[in-house]
Order: structure tokens, then sequence, then C-alpha cells
């Protein structure tokens, strides 16, 4: 059992002021930023930030990180059957065509044309949140693609820990003791990963031993500069560089040698091509997106994530895994931390024609209060949560139901922590999401690993009555962890 959390700081509404200008001087002056709506390159605010850590069960955060590399091998035993994901992939096809059934065409042409490198790398963030009723972390959903900020994590934990250390929590003392804040290393996490990568191909593929790690990005990218620090990191580490190009400009951009299939961009030799956008239907506004996807899946140089390693992010996939006997065929019950990676499951129901689904669709219109409701979407702004439901499964057609899923809610605790955004403070009482990175450099063919490393962690939290949690999509912020 857990001994409770210490309370929050108590301040005055002058010691109150006082934290603010410094939380927002300090995170201006250390890259705790964001690019506001509408903005010019030079034009940076403060990103979204709780002024004080958020308490969580240091038990339930060793188990999450603990769990990283064992849902990370699950996952990659997943894109090495691919027979098994391809026929989901395909089923899920029939209901969203839009989205899942064009990543699903684009595999298959890529397939067609001839697909040169099974090296794949999987920058990976499992969400978990803290049930008050189970006493257990739960999963809210496994990302393949484009997990963001780890840059912002590291940040906003040394900006925290600067206001304790200044005494500005509690009166010229430390109001938290060292070891009970948790500072994420997450932007040299993810960069280690791509360095890693850049490194595998040097050593197989590159002559010149001096590629470029390409960034795939969104057009007037707001959350720039979390993608920069891992950027400078990966330079300042591993003595990779990096390029940026968006999405849709991809095939313009880059040529790619007929004989060899590598990847270039200007003169640069491209050894990893890392996603930070293509995770919603929205970003592939012309053909020119998915086009992209299709060449650069033909290439030699290392996809993150591929179109396989994206697919297996389905939320489809994640409703399967809660079956015993289909998780056993990727993850065995002899394995270790099975257990443990079951604990964290909730009960996610299918919308499809099976048996399953029948008493799916009854606890929808009947007990909508007790679930939310999940498409094969990320970033925030796409669930539909309790009385909505019902409603909304009436206004789309039944055939499109299969590509929705089920889950049960989860329970967090209501924290009364402040939330400053834009200058303005909000202390309606938050929820929090642990998010776990993990990055997996590993064979598609055989599902091994080459490096599977935890690669560090990020709170994020929001006002406890909105449904959603997107930073970038306005709906929370960034947090750290006091450890209790």
């Amino acid at each position: 059992m857990h001994s409770g959390p210490k309370e929050f700081p108590t301040l005055n509404s002058k010691e109150k002021d006082n934290l603010v200008d410094e939380l927002t001087q300090y995170g201006l002056a250390n890259g705790l930023i964001m690019y506001p709506e509408g903005f010019k390159s030079f034009e940076a605010d403060l990103a979204p930030v709780t002024i004080f850590p958020t308490p969580f069960p240091r038990s339930e955060f060793e188990k999450a990180k603990a769990l990283a590399n064992p849902f990370s091998t699950l996952y990659g035993n997943i894109v090495s059957e691919k027979k098994w994901l391809l026929n989901i992939a395909e089923e899920l096809s029939k209901s969203d065509p839009g989205f899942t059934g064009k990543l699903y065409e684009c595999y298959k042409k890529a397939k067609n044309e001839g697909i040169a490198q099974n090296v794949s790398l999987a920058l990976t963030r499992s969400d978990y949140m803290f049930d008050t009723i189970t006493k257990e972390i739960k999963q809210v959903e496994y990302n393949t693609v484009s997990v963001s900020f780890a840059g912002l994590s590291n940040k906003v934990g040394r900006a925290h820990k600067y206001l304790n250390d200044s005494g500005l929590y509690k009166y010229g003392k430390r109001y938290y003791h060292e070891a009970e804040l948790a500072i994420s290393e997450s932007s040299d996490g993810l960069a280690e990963g791509l360095g890693e990568a850049a490194r595998y191909y040097n050593n197989h593929f590159a002559d010149s031993k001096n590629t470029i790690v390409l960034f795939v990005i969104q057009p007037s990218e707001r959350n720039a500069f979390d993608q920069r620090l891992i950027e400078y990191s990966l330079l300042r580490k591993f003595d990779v560089r990096s390029k940026r190009v968006e999405l849709a400009k991809f095939t313009t951009r880059t040529k790619v040698d007929k004989e060899s299939r590598r990847l270039y961009l200007d003169n640069d030799e491209v050894s990893v091509v890392y996603y930070r956008s293509g995770y919603s239907p929205s970003e592939y506004n012309n053909e020119a997106a998915w086009d992209a996807r299709v060449l650069a899946e033909t290439t030699t140089a290392i996809k993150c994530p591929s179109l396989l390693v994206q697919l297996s992010g389905a939320k489809k996939i994640q409703q399967l895994l809660t079956n015993p006997q289909i998780l056993d065929q990727f993850y065995p019950p002899s394995s270790s931390y099975r257990k443990e990676l079951e604990s964290t499951f909730c009960k996610i129901y299918p919308l499809d024609g099976s048996d399953k689904a029948q008493n799916a669709r009854k606890l929808a219109f009947e007990h909508p209060e007790n679930y939310v409701l999940k498409p094969q979407r990320e970033g925030g702004g796409n669930n539909i949560y309790k009385e909505d439901i019902p409603g909304f499964l009436n206004s789309i057609p039944e055939s499109q139901w299969a590509g929705y899923i089920l889950m049960e809610l989860i329970h967090p605790p209501l924290e009364k922590n402040v939330l400053l955004r834009n200058g303005k403070l909000f202390s309606d009482g938050i929820v929090s999401e642990l998010g776990i990175y993990n990055s997996l450099l590993f064979d598609e063919n055989t599902g091994m690993a080459i490096k599977n490393t935890y690669g560090g962690h990020l709170l994020r939290s929001k006002i406890s009555t909105s449904n959603e949690g997107g930073v970038a999509a306005g709906y929370g912020c960034v947090d750290s962890l006091y450890l209790y």
C-alpha cells in the first residue's frame, strides 16, 4: 500500500505571483517553450506547464519503467508476424478507408516495388494512468508514431527542481527531497535511439559514414523546439547531423539512387527517416504525402516508424492483446513480466460483428458513463466519452463501428495542482497521464532486437473537466513527477 503524498505547497497570492514570474523566466531562458498559434519564427511562448510537480506512486512508476522493454519486445514480435498484422490492417481498411486503409495500401505498393531495408526503429511511448480503484497503473494506449514531448519533459522537470532548490515552494527551504523529484532524460533517450540506428546504418550501408537523420515534419510546427532538443542531443552525443523536411515536400526534396535504393536529401545520404508527422489523416492533404511514405519505405534508410510499426499501434491491436490466447502468440506466458504486462490492460471491447461486440454494443448504449470510444487515430481530440457515445454511434453508419474500440474508463486521482497557460492560472484540479518512452532497433523479418532501450518518461496533465489530453492540440500541459 502506498503511503499518501504530502500536500501541495500552500502559497499566498504574492508568493504565487513570484513563482509564476520565476517559472516563466526560467522556462523562456531554458527552452521550455512552444510556438503560439499563427506564429512568426522569432515568436515563442512558455509551453503550458503545471507550477508544481504532481504526486505519483513510486512503485507504479518503477513498474512502468520495467515494462518499457517488454512492451517493445511484444510489438516487435507483432510486426514480425506480418501476415497476422496485415490481415488486421486489411480488416480495418473497410471501416477506416481514409487512413488505416491508405497506410495499408502504401505498404502493399512498397512491398510490390521492393522493400530495401528490413531493420526498423520504433520510438514508442506507452501511456498510463494510475487507477484509484485497482491502485495500479492502467495502459491508456501504446503510441508507435511521432511520440512527442521528450524534449519538454526534461525541461519541465528541471524547472520544477529549480523552483524547489530556490526555496520558492517553501520559505527559502526545499519542499521536496532531491530523491522525490524524477527528472526525465528523454530528449537524450530518443536521440540515443536515432543515433544507434544511424550508427547501425553507417556500419552496414554508407561509404561516407557521414549520413543524416531526416526529420519529416508538419508545416508550421508549433512544437518545433521539443523536436529540436532531440536534434541538438543527436549532434552533441552521437555526432549525427539532422535536417528537416515537410511530409508533402518529401518527394520533391529527396532523390533515390535507382541501383542502390539509397535516399538522399541535397547531397546528404539519409540513414534514418524519422516521422514527426503523418499520424493523422489531416496531414495527408495531397497525394504527394502518401507517395512520400511509399517512396521512403522502398529505400535503404531505416524508418522510424515503418508502415508496419505504425499499423501495429492501431487501437484494434491493443484491444486484441487483452485476449490471453492472442497475447500468447506474441508474448508467451513463460516470458518475464507477462503477469505485470497484463495487469496494466483495461477491459477493451470490439464493436465489429463478433459475439464479443454484441455485449460491447449493449454496454455502449446502456452504461456509456463507464466507457470511452476510440478510433484508429493519434494526436488528441478524437475520442468520444461517456454519455456522448450512444448519440455518436447512432450518427454514423453501423458499417463504420468496427473502426472503433470501447474501452473501460480509468479513474485517476484528482490533484490540486495549478496549470499555467498563456499567462493564466487554472486551478480546477488536474488528472495526469504517465508516458514511458522506449527505443527498439530490430529486424522486422525476425522480430530480433538489435537494441532495446528505455528512453525516459513524460507526465502530461489536464484540467479534470477536459476529456482530451493533447498538449499541442490545446488540451493539456507538461508536468513532472513527485514520487511518494
